[in-house]
């Protein structure tokens, strides 16, 4: 990353970017070149590798999104698709995931345009080969949408200007992935386990942070009901820390889990959360979820999540946080990535 701390949104960000955009660069590319090992160790490591560094691509998409990084906004956005092409995100565009990502700050809500759960309800043997994979952790559930995400403009009417684009990185992407799968399968296989480590960590971070329902209106302008109100977005919103104990542990999320942090001010770098996140007064095991009930939930409802219609009575606000602290409930979600912009 450029010296010159002027382009930066401020001196700190050299270092915690830097390391950031060094680490996903240089673990996609040591990563990539342990797959080609005959060790059965290195290949394992680098896989675990690989599958890490695509997530802090990710993540780092997220913050380029906020304007975080550069004071300008073409340069996050340089930086920002750089990254997508990193974390396999680039069949969209960078400026649909941002958008898509802003009007769920704004609106409070989960905007979205594609209804999954009316497609399982068309589709009941799609849903039943869905609910099995996700039985086996396959995260098929997010495999779906992102097989909708590299078929964009094929399957979203106002999309289809970017049909030549589309076009494009499929065949940039899919050569170099055919040419893997024919001359180096076992590499093609590994990266494939390391892209599934990646969703699997996304889409575990996203799971509890909310106990919004989504809504059908990505292309519409109709007003949000909670647009607007910081207290129910608050209440609605939640931490699930990776250990309180050891916080530096949650840089491998580059912080993302202090969410009530980062929805009281979208516009603080990952590395300034903790502070914001104490002065909320959220630092404390009352206030956040436990890793070990994050992962009870994730194992227990990882096939009753993919399709389940929220009753009158789905916990939410303060029942939400007590509920997700227990472990048990029929709460979570899977497909509210930044990534999947529809």
């Amino acid at each position: 990353m450029n010296s010159d701390t002027g382009l930066l949104t401020e001196p700190a960000g050299l270092w915690y970017y830097g390391a950031a955009v060094s680490y996903a660069i240089g673990g996609y590319a040591l990563g990539m070149a342990g797959l080609f090992q005959s060790s059965v160790l290195i290949n394992a490591g680098a896989t675990l590798l690989l599958g890490h560094a695509m997530t802090i691509a990710a993540y780092m998409i997220h913050e380029c999104g906020h304007n975080l990084v550069f004071k300008r906004h073409r340069d996050n956005a340089k930086l920002g698709k750089f990254m997508s092409w990193i974390c396999g995100a680039a069949y969209g565009t960078y400026e649909d995931m941002r958008y898509k990502h802003f009007r769920h700050h704004v609106d409070n809500a989960d905007v979205v345009w594609f209804d999954y759960d009316g497609f399982f309800e068309r589709h009941p043997n799609i849903t039943k080969i869905i609910r099995w994979l996700e039985w086996l952790y396959i995260p098929a559930h997010d495999l779906l949408m992102h097989a909708v995400m590299v078929f964009t403009s094929f399957i979203i009417p106002p999309r289809r200007n970017q049909r030549i684009r589309n076009v494009s990185v499929i065949l940039i992407r899919g050569g170099i992935f055919t040419v893997a799968v024919v001359y180096f399968p076992k590499v093609a296989l590994l990266y494939g386990v390391a892209y599934l480590i990646m969703i699997h960590i996304l889409r575990f971070a996203d799971s509890v942070q909310h106990d919004y329902s989504y809504t059908l209106s990505l292309f519409e302008t109709s007003r949000s009901p909670h647009k607007g109100d910081v207290q129910w977005e608050q209440e609605h919103t939640f931490s699930n820390p990776l250990s309180l104990r050891h916080p530096r542990l949650n840089l491998l999320l580059l912080n993302f889990c202090y969410h009530n942090a980062h929805h009281a001010n979208m516009n603080l770098p990952f590395y300034r959360l903790p502070v914001l996140q104490a002065e909320l007064g959220a630092t404390d095991t009352s206030h956040v979820i436990p890793f070990a009930a994050q992962i009870k939930l994730y194992h227990y409802n990882r096939v009753s999540r993919i399709h389940n219609p929220r009753p009158e009575n789905y916990p939410q606000g303060k029942e939400y946080l007590r509920t997700a602290q227990s472990g048990s409930g029929p709460i979570g979600g899977n497909a509210a990535s930044f990534l999947t912009s529809f």
